[in-house]
């Protein structure tokens, strides 16, 4: 940290931990972990340090919103420093101005965009507070604003000496921002979302850990050490401890990467698989589309997924494989996500990226049937376009959010729905997601759920599509039980040539016993679904 001007020295002396934070030479840092390690005090300290050693520069701290910046940063700087040792504040713009021209600015961003009025702005060094609280586009947007026009030099006590726009952040593990922090800092790796991972260089982030015995103010401040481990689990866990295994509140905690999605190569589908399409609408919040299919083929997914079938079926834990090994699984194979598209745009974007693949069915959010842009709804209008483009006209989707949610957690405990890497708004939406603290059965709304709400209007119908048992995702939308293989009750599901079914289902090795299971569930595919053309059977 160097050497500190007299006046700053008056209200701050950095503990062992905090002094680790300032000397780091990393350019993205991130300090604390636990709660009470004076987490918050260092980022101050280190906005107004750097502002005050290089003259005329900006420096710019932030919460995610103004009642949060006003009880920690703001309370800080009011609190902590002297008047002499600052030019002035403008309380209209939260901008202190320090002797040498320098400045300090606190700002807050309560919603996804809100950074962008940063645009154009230069900053050497940018603080956040409670990181998690933002997402990994904002994080990404404001390195953009970190960067300094002329090589930077201390004028300070430590004259002379080379400074460099850099950036930190302070926070606990938690909330929505958990999954991407803990990627770039603690696992090393480029988070889901990062859409130039071959660019991330892990040697630029550090992550200096502090724990409460950290601070000698808390270290031996039994009540606040009894309320901290006084939380429910996780929470003791993520501020007591600094777990970052945890994530209280997250909703779909059990979603993987890796687990969850794969290459759009490895999850091909069958040319008769059913495809469908599902849309969440909107103008000024992006229109979110996403493709699906059913596969029914343990092949066409990655060799992990394939070898935890396996155990499943020596286990009888997963109802969605049969005997042959092969699964029933949702594929999300595309994702289209932009704002400010009418519905005939829209429309016309839906047709050409789908090509001439067979739709069977396209569900759209419900409020676009009653919205009206003009004499006609949203969905007219753009079922009109996808009509002429040999479309299905859009049908309403099912909006129980509390049931769609909790199918979409079913399918993915069982391993029951798959997403291309290619939908990378999707997959960095779902960790995201956090229980709302009224519903807790229910998701809290936030900006940028568009994508997980596309995908839940999809995921309902799919069961029936792809033919997911109830017993493997019980609730909304299960629908018919898949094809049961072996020497059990045939059952048949539309969608998959029912030959194929019927070669699945016999499993007898003598050619006299295969032709008599052959003619019995025809006779039963018949029967359960209408007259059925078959193939020529072999003698």
């Amino acid at each position: 940290m160097g050497e500190r001007r007299d006046e700053w020295e008056a209200g701050y002396r950095p503990f062992p931990r905090q002094r680790e934070f300032h000397e780091s030479r990393a350019k993205y840092r991130l300090f604390g972990g636990a709660a009470g390690p004076g987490k918050t005090k260092a980022l101050l300290a280190e906005a107004m340090q750097q502002a005050k050693d290089v003259a005329g520069s900006d420096t710019l701290l932030l919460r995610r919103t103004f009642p949060e910046l006003e009880s920690s940063l703001l309370a800080y700087f009011r609190r902590d420093l002297s008047r002499d040792a600052y030019r002035n504040y403008n309380e209209a713009k939260h901008t202190l101005t320090w002797h040498n021209g320098s400045t300090t600015r606190f700002g807050y961003c309560r919603n996804e965009n809100d950074v962008y009025q940063y645009q154009g702005a230069e900053f050497l060094f940018i603080g956040i507070d409670e990181l998690t609280h933002f997402t990994l586009k904002q994080w990404q947007f404001l390195t953009s604003r970190n960067r300094c026009p002329v090589e930077c030099y201390t004028d300070g006590p430590n004259e002379g000496k080379k400074v460099f726009p850099c950036m930190a952040g302070a926070t606990n593990p938690g909330n929505i921002g958990h999954a991407w922090v803990k990627a770039l800092w603690v696992d090393k790796v480029a988070p889901a979302g990062f859409e130039r991972p071959e660019l991330y260089d892990a040697s630029e982030y550090e992550f200096v850990r502090a724990r409460i015995e950290d601070n000698p103010i808390y270290a031996n401040d039994v009540n606040y050490k009894k309320t901290l481990a006084a939380l429910p689990d996780r929470l003791r866990r993520a501020f007591l401890e600094g777990d970052w295994s945890v994530l209280e509140g997250q909703y779909f905690d059990l979603f993987e990467v890796g687990r969850h999605t794969a290459r759009a190569g490895a999850l091909r589908l069958e040319d008769w698989a059913p495809r469908w399409i599902s849309i969440d609408w909107g103008f000024k919040h992006p229109s979110a589309v996403y493709w699906h299919g059913a596969s029914h083929d343990a092949g066409n997914l990655p060799r992990s997924l394939r070898s935890g079938q396996q155990t499943a079926l020596t286990s009888g834990r997963d109802d969605n494989l049969g005997a042959d090994g092969t699964a029933s699984r949702i594929v999300t194979y595309r994702e289209f996500v932009q704002n400010e598209l009418s519905p005939r745009m829209l429309g016309q974007a839906i047709a050409e990226r789908t090509q001439r693949e067979r739709i069977r069915e396209i569900y759209l959010s419900p409020d676009a049937f009653a919205r009206r842009t003009s004499e006609a709804s949203i969905a007219e209008q753009l079922g009109d376009v996808l009509e002429q483009n040999g479309l299905p006209r859009p049908v309403a989707a099912t909006d129980d959010r509390i049931g769609g949610w909790q199918l979409m957690y079913q399918l993915l405990e069982r391993d029951a729905w798959m997403i291309a890497e290619s939908c990378p708004r999707l997959i960095e939406c779902l960790p995201m997601l956090v229980r709302d603290d009224r519903r807790v059965e229910d998701v809290r709304k936030m900006e940028g759920d568009d994508a997980a709400d596309a995908a839940r209007y999809g995921l309902v119908p799919g069961v029936r599509y792809a033919g997911v048992g109830a017993s493997a995702v019980g609730g909304p939308g299960a629908g018919q039980a898949p094809p049961e293989f072996g020497n059990g009750t045939a059952r048949f599901v539309p969608g998959i040539p029912v030959d194929v079914q019927i070669q699945r289902q016999i499993t007898a090795e003598d050619p006299t016993s295969r032709a008599i299971h052959q003619q019995r569930l025809e006779a039963e595919a018949k029967r359960q679904l209408g007259p059925q053309k078959f193939g020529r059977r072999r003698k």
